[in-house]
């Protein structure tokens, strides 16, 4: 049994979430719930496998052996039915490196690259610093609940000549865990006008009861000719340090252009550490994500409870999956900037404002639940305590 309870103080360790407040424009005396990293140590046997590496002493150049391989497909069979061949991987130090080749590898400069705001604001980010263009299919926010337009989806794509659809599945910032249907409507249209879809599958570990995390390339096989997957350890056992993910692509042509823009750009090296714990991880961590599992239920359970009970106003959008809550201002009637400095300033708290994440998220706040319970009451009764 793993104690979440008990945290372990992370000030000091070079922690962007809790060492880089001036540095990223905050006051020294916030408290961090923004960034997707978790204040829960990596499972033991991850520890234990880094501990062992270090001892051997050196740390040169490094292919994954047979073993990871069994490991990631074990992995990702066990939990969500997928197999995974070696020669599809391809891997790179992060899923939004992978986005970034991907997007530099299947399109051109002035192409249209579509997502779906409010979303992980990399995905706009890259689109733009790579001379794309962003065509966006907002998300329909209905009666607490979020959905695809799927008209306005497949007009944008044939009216701006769309090559690529970046899809966050699960959801990021929302908590959306997608049905197979939501799945293969998009799909089928990307499908039948040509359009390549990255997949960032990041979060699928994350999910909550009544839930399931459908892989793209699981549903239908010709999803499998136009889908690249971005997978990687680093949400699910907290090792985003690590600079390691695994990005399967069946489809041999678009392996080829994705990896070879991965060494146009000096990027095919891999990660020791990474490979190590990620290893190690998808052996080993069955137990720990369960219990991280329940945790985060039970977090997710307080805070509609306690915010129910003490600022009814404040809306929690009903998440299926993620360890980020998404929370809803809007009765508030304040401007994302409003909103942003009352939980800064005012309340002493540094989330993501939900503005990050596109214009359609003002009047929301995303918050990292991935703490201790009593960590969170203390964001909450800031909270209270301010919109009171």
């Amino acid at each position: 049994m793993y104690n979440f309870d008990q945290l372990e103080s992370r000030k000091g360790t070079m922690s962007l979430k809790y060492d880089c407040n001036a540095k990223r424009g905050m006051p020294e005396d916030v408290d961090s719930f923004w960034v997707a990293d978790m204040d829960f140590p990596a499972p033991k046997e991850v520890q234990e496998a880094l501990i062992d590496r270090c001892h051997h002493g050196i740390f040169g150049y490094t292919e994954p052996d047979d073993e990871y391989y069994q490991a990631l497909d074990g992995w990702f069979f066990r939990k969500h039915q997928l197999h995974i061949e070696p020669e599809t991987v391809v891997m790179t130090p992060g899923v939004v490196y992978a986005i970034n080749m991907a997007v530099r590898a299947y399109t051109e400069p002035g192409d249209g690259v579509m997502i779906q705001k409010p979303v992980y604001y990399p995905f706009f980010q890259t689109i733009k610093v790579t001379g794309r263009k962003v065509v966006n299919s907002p998300l329909v926010y209905e009666q607490g609940h979020y959905v695809m337009d799927v008209e306005d989806f497949e007009r944008k794509i044939v009216e701006e000549k769309v090559k690529l659809f970046i899809l966050c599945s699960p959801h990021n910032p929302v908590g959306r865990v997608w049905t197979k249907e939501e799945l293969e409507k998009v799909a089928d249209i990307c499908y039948q006008h040509n359009v390549i879809i990255v997949s960032d599958e990041i979060h699928c570990d994350f999910v909550f009861e009544g839930k399931k995390h459908i892989p793209l390339i699981n549903i239908k096989e010709e999803y499998k000719d136009i889908t690249i997957t971005c997978t990687a350890p680093s949400k699910t056992f907290n090792l985003a340090g690590l600079n390691h993910s695994n990005n399967i692509i069946p489809n041999k042509e678009l392996r080829k252009k994705f990896q070879q823009e991965i060494n146009q750009c000096g990027g095919s090296n891999y990660s020791l550490m990474g490979i190590i714990a990620t290893k190690a991880a998808y052996t080993y961590g069955d137990q720990w994500l369960q219990e991280v599992q329940d945790y985060l239920a039970f977090n997710v359970k307080f805070i509609k409870e306690y915010l129910g009970e003490h600022l009814p106003k404040v809306k929690v959008v009903e998440p299926e999956g993620t360890y980020l809550l998404w929370l809803d201002f809007t009765a508030y009637g304040l401007t994302g900037e409003e909103l942003d400095k009352k939980i800064i300033y005012e309340a002493k708290l540094w989330l993501d404002g939900g503005t990050m994440f596109g214009a359609e998220g003002a009047g929301f706040q995303r918050i990292n639940i991935a703490t201790s319970t009593s960590k969170i009451k203390g964001a909450l009764d800031a909270i209270i305590r301010v919109f009171a």
